[in-house]
């Protein structure tokens, strides 16, 4: 029976690289979560032990450090496109290199109704997040950018419904013109190319993400992620396909009758599980070859 080493990749998971520029008294803040991974021609490291062309794990977490300083952090794709250059450059046996950075934001905390200069809050808007993809050397270099949001909790008090769904004699579940429709939403865009003004089409996509879920009259958690999915290509052409991964966070009318105590949709008890799972991708018909680009996200269709 033959044996062989199969795909493989190895990196430094989750530095945490919080820069802050303090080059004036009103200060900035970055604070990121920055996964590096290199895969390539590493057999002899699994095999024999043999080292040679493993670049390590510590290595890669201190350039992300020194990097944040010698480059600065502007928008999260830019940062991860120069780190996965640099470790496709810096190792001779990889052929790609990932780079994934999660972001979280901070907001000036208010004093007398202005932004303190050096004082800051975590917000709760969701994890901006990146995915780069680099491989291949020299006019063969290949680079793959997927951007996106997490922890994005949305919810909207009526204007969902759920009716007419398959039944078996293990159905239990109601019928409902109304609902409460809820759901931590990840998604993650893949773009065309990189010619993109990274920050803008970011802001603008989770805009637009925000503002269709307000906006649909949703009969399925199914249809609202279409319309959300559908609208983004619509209007930001950069973006080949998206995707999203959304839990539906279930609310259930709690009984109040034992109590004389009338509930018409007002009282709801939070389930955290079990949950269904949507995930769906919408795509363009003339979408490049995606490649690379999904490489290691899971979560995803």
């Amino acid at each position: 029976m033959a044996i062989h080493l199969g795909a493989n990749q190895y990196g430094k998971a989750e530095s945490r690289v919080v820069r802050i520029y303090r080059d004036t008294p009103r200060h900035q803040i970055r604070d990121l979560n920055v996964s590096t991974a290199l895969r390539g021609n590493f057999e002899a490291a699994h095999t024999t032990g043999d080292q040679s062309d493993v670049l390590p794990t510590d290595t890669q977490k201190n350039t992300a450090f020194a990097f944040a300083k010698e480059k600065g952090v502007g928008a999260l794709e830019d940062y991860a496109l120069t780190l996965g250059a640099h470790f496709l450059d810096a190792s001779p046996a990889a052929e790609g290199a990932r780079i994934e950075v999660e972001e979280y934001a901070w907001e000036r905390i208010q004093v007398d109704g202005q932004g303190h200069d050096h004082s800051f809050v975590r917000t709760g808007g969701g994890v901006r997040t990146t995915v780069v993809n680099v491989e291949g050397r020299g006019a063969e270099r290949k680079t793959y950018v997927v951007a996106g949001i997490s922890d994005l909790v949305v919810l909207k008090s009526t204007g969902s419904e759920f009716h007419g769904f398959l039944k078996d004699k293990y159905t239990t579940l109601p019928e409902t013109d109304d609902r409460i429709l809820a759901t931590s939403l990840v998604a993650r865009w893949r773009y065309d190319h990189t010619e993109v003004d990274w920050d803008k089409s970011y802001d603008e996509i989770k805009g637009l993400l925000l503002e269709q879920f307000a906006k649909i009259h949703s009969f399925a958690l199914q249809q609202t992620l279409y319309g959300m999915g559908e609208a983004v290509l619509q209007q930001h052409p950069e973006v080949a396909e998206i995707k999203f991964s959304a839990p539906n966070k279930h609310h259930f009318l709690v009984d109040l009758s034992p109590f004389d105590v009338e509930n018409p949709g007002e009282v709801f008890i939070a389930a955290d599980r079990p949950y269904g799972l949507i995930e769906a991708t919408v795509t363009r018909d003339d979408a490049s070859d995606a490649g690379s680009a999904w490489h290691a996200i899971p979560g995803f269709c």
